[in-house]
């Protein structure tokens, strides 16, 4: 069956800070205004319902959730979570994240939202690490007991479309990376397109297929043992703390806004902001990744060696051949 007009639920109720609503906004391949003024041949009619960007009042842009929540939505949606997943069971009163009120006046838990509204979605987005994987709220120690999406949800779960959870991973996302995502479900939603491939981690394939250092403009750097001392320097910033080697991420290769910036390209560091075990196996931020040690001891054994042999061939390539001169006038 294909979808030819859907809605887009979008839910910021979970432990976030709004960033993956706020990067998307700058997408530009497509942007989300092309996506809602139609112009894409080829996708479904798409409305949207952000708490962030819509315009309606709160009770009119609730009444959209409350249908969908009851099986009354009068179109197919897909629900995009942004935010890590708290653990309303592990006190005894309270609760830490809520979105709206029922008939009541008391505070809609948002795990309610979720537990209502994900089966009846034709497909379901976890937008940010936050929402992926939990995130910073999900640190050891926190008192939210804070989860990913598929962790509240279980990784086996389907969507009414028959799709599993789909992790876009990036503190923020990254805006291209949502909207081509976004952009693959709708054309997949118009029978354009087969079903999205994830990986074993549900991230899209695609996207998530090779490490930050794979990427980067300083990767050059590091295979000749040119390793930054600290952060002003061009070189490779391996030893200053960055774990680019180890993580999978697409944004120095892809950059933010139309194609520039990405971490390591403007100078900073990768602190593994993609990855499931975020921030905790990456701690402390700004040293040496343990793996660096004997990653850039044996890079040095063979790497300075390639950098004085480089430079001696760039000396002798960095000039004319001695045959291309003015030939001498004859007397």
């Amino acid at each position: 069956m294909t979808i030819d007009a859907l809605d887009v639920l979008w839910v910021t109720a979970g432990l976030g800070c709004d960033g993956d609503t706020i990067a998307m906004t700058a997408a530009s391949n497509p942007s989300i205004e092309d996506v809602l003024a139609g112009i894409i041949p080829g996708l479904p009619q798409v409305r949207l319902y952000n708490p962030v960007l819509g315009p309606q009042n709160a009770e009119e842009f609730l009444q959209h959730f409350r249908d969908a929540a009851a099986g009354k939505s009068p179109r197919p949606f897909i629900l995009i979570v942004e935010g890590s997943i708290p653990n309303e069971a592990n006190k005894s009163e309270g609760y830490w994240a809520a979105f709206g009120m029922d008939a009541k006046g008391d505070p809609i838990p948002t795990v309610q939202w979720l537990d209502w509204l994900a089966p009846r979605a034709w497909a379901v987005i976890a937008a940010g690490t936050c929402a992926t994987y939990g995130g910073i709220h999900a640190m050891q120690g926190n008192p939210t007991g804070c989860m990913g999406l598929a962790d509240y949800l279980g990784s086996d779960f389907r969507s009414a479309g028959g799709i599993p959870i789909v992790n876009l991973p990036g503190c923020p996302v990254q805006p291209d990376n949502f909207m081509d995502t976004l952009t693959y479900l709708l054309r997949q939603a118009a029978g354009r397109a087969p079903m999205i491939p994830l990986d074993e981690m549900l991230r899209p394939t695609w996207l998530f297929n090779f490490t930050v250092h794979e990427g980067c403009d300083r990767g050059g750097y590091y295979e000749q043992a040119d390793f930054a001392a600290d952060y002003n320097s061009m070189k490779c910033q391996v030893k200053v703390g960055c774990w680019g080697p180890v993580v999978v991420c697409n944004v120095p290769k892809r950059g933010w806004m139309n194609g520039i910036g990405g971490c390591p390209n403007v100078g900073g560091i990768c602190i593994g902001c993609t990855m499931p075990g975020f921030p905790d196996k990456f701690m402390s931020f700004m040293d040496e990744p343990p793996g660096a040690y004997m990653s850039t001891a044996a890079v040095a054994t063979y790497g300075t060696m390639v950098r004085a042999l480089r430079r001696f061939t760039r000396v002798s390539l960095d000039a004319e051949p001695p045959w291309r001169q003015r030939p001498e006038k004859k007397p």
